[in-house]
């Protein structure tokens, strides 16, 4: 017997891990800041979440509940893996959306895999949501489904929230089935972007391709009104609190220090390794202060985490070589023996390792070319207590426009980002401290539970009490 919820979650995956214990093959839910998020709203409402368990076949895991949440399976063939996935998510939204920072590919057999996969989705949210029930559906991977729900089921509350970057109208137009993947969202009542502009962009592209009136960020489609608005993503940042001040984590956090020589200076990077994260340029500027003379080893050392990603796609396969070889030349000219200049770590870590780095680390490096948020700018700060330390931030990451007090960079501009990083590296300690608090103060009334109760409060959920 299939369970109906009021409240209703439908993003790519699951927010579960298959693990393996002495009892057998167990499930336990993922740590990640949407479900940290949205956890009490499900629990309160008996609430469902959709999405891919992970693994291919064509038999989802039968639904099961977990922690208050009734999670619903849906399943993915090693086809829809290579052609949705990795080919019309992977390979050509995301880097159309990313300004086209590499180039997107475009394939007619990806097209058709990503509609039949959304109608998927689409068919199973029909499936487990009551009468009038509300449906929040997440990101770039489905973004025909709130049109496909709203045909199947009228009657819902449907809400589509974007947490990667939406590109200017001359960008967007290059998509082969572009007023498609438009009229997909539209089938929403309210569709939430990371920033202001890429609401903007959303709406004077809905008058543009589809000719739709709009007045301000409300649609017109058929009648029917859709807001668009901007709801800016965040991190629990209570728990990432809690977490450095853990004795382990600060124990752990000197433990590094000591490991890297205990240098005067530690400068860090934690990435997912994609050629969106500006990697590559952030390792050039490096070793250009090295060799200008402007830093030096073992004085200054960087630690750049670069987490595996999407290994099966060409771009990212390519991004890897580039960015290993030019470790490799860092560490050629400017390492000694025993002593990198870089530390590279092409591995995952766990979120209490991840905390120590921040509270390891002197200098935090977030220079993407392009990025919806990045919590990870988020999470130095956070991390930080009273500590001080100081952040280099893109301003093409979504957080440049909340982290103000951070040394802003264009990384497009090696110079620039020579420039913010030596004053990082030079800011005084109570000038540092005074920055990192204002960020701070920000980022306790921002977390992710005000941006979960800001968009489902606008979406006209009752008494919205996430955490």
């Amino acid at each position: 017997m299939t369970v109906r919820s009021s409240f209703v979650v439908v993003a790519n995956r699951l927010p579960v891990d298959e693990v393996t214990t002495d009892e057998g093959r167990q499930w336990r839910r993922s740590p990640g800041g949407l479900v940290t998020a949205l956890h009490p709203v499900l629990a309160e409402h008996k609430g469902t979440w959709v999405g891919w368990a992970g693994g291919t076949s064509e038999e989802a895991p039968e639904p099961f509940d977990l922690e208050g949440i009734h999670i619903h399976p849906v399943p993915l063939t090693a086809n829809d893996l290579e052609r949705y996935y990795e080919g019309m998510s992977n390979a050509t939204i995301w880097p159309l959306y990313h300004d086209a920072v590499e180039t997107p590919v475009f394939k007619r057999r990806w097209r058709e895999s990503y509609r039949l996969v959304n109608a998927r989705f689409a068919e199973a949210a029909a499936e487990v949501a009551a009468e009038g029930a509300t449906v929040w559906i997440q990101d770039y991977q489905l973004q025909l489904v709130p049109a496909m729900l709203r045909e199947r089921r009228p009657d819902l509350k449907i809400g589509f929230f974007l947490h990667i970057p939406f590109p200017p109208i001359e960008l967007f137009m290059q998509m082969p089935f572009r007023a498609e993947i438009l009229r997909g969202l539209l089938g929403a009542d309210l569709i939430g972007f990371q920033q202001r502009l890429a609401a903007q962009n959303f709406v004077r592209l809905a008058r543009h391709l589809l000719g739709l009136r709009y007045e301000g960020q409300v649609i017109d489609v058929d009648g029917r009104p859709v807001k668009a608005g901007a709801f800016p993503i965040s991190i629990d940042v209570a728990e990432m609190e809690r977490m450095a001040a853990d004795p382990a984590v600060q124990a752990r956090a000197k433990q590094i220090r000591a490991e890297l020589g205990d240098p005067r200076m530690v400068i860090l990077g934690v990435d997912r390794l994609d050629y969106t994260k500006g990697i590559e340029l952030r390792l050039k500027a490096f070793r250009e202060l090295l060799s200008d003379g402007k830093l030096s080893v073992p004085e200054a050392v960087m630690v750049q985490v670069a987490t595996p990603s999407r290994e099966r796609v060409e771009h990212y396969q390519t991004l890897r070589v580039k960015v290993e070889r030019e470790v490799g030349r860092i560490n050629g000219e400017f390492g000694r023996v025993g002593v990198p200049a870089v530390h590279y770590l092409h591995q995952s870590y766990s979120r209490t390792e991840l905390a120590a780095l921040y509270c390891a680390a002197d200098v935090m490096m977030v220079t993407p070319l392009r990025d919806g948020m990045n919590l990870v700018a988020k999470e130095y700060v956070a991390a930080r207590a009273d500590t001080g330390g100081a952040l280099v931030l893109s301003e093409f990451a979504g957080a440049a426009t909340e982290l103000r007090q951070s040394f802003l960079c264009n990384p497009h501009d090696p110079d620039g980002v020579k420039e913010a990083l030596l004053r990082a590296v030079h800011v005084e300690h109570p000038e540092a401290r005074r920055r990192m608090r204002l960020m701070q103060r920000h980022l306790r009334t921002h977390d992710v539970g005000h941006w979960a109760r800001s968009f489902l409060n606008e979406l006209g959920v009752p008494d919205v009490e996430a955490a």
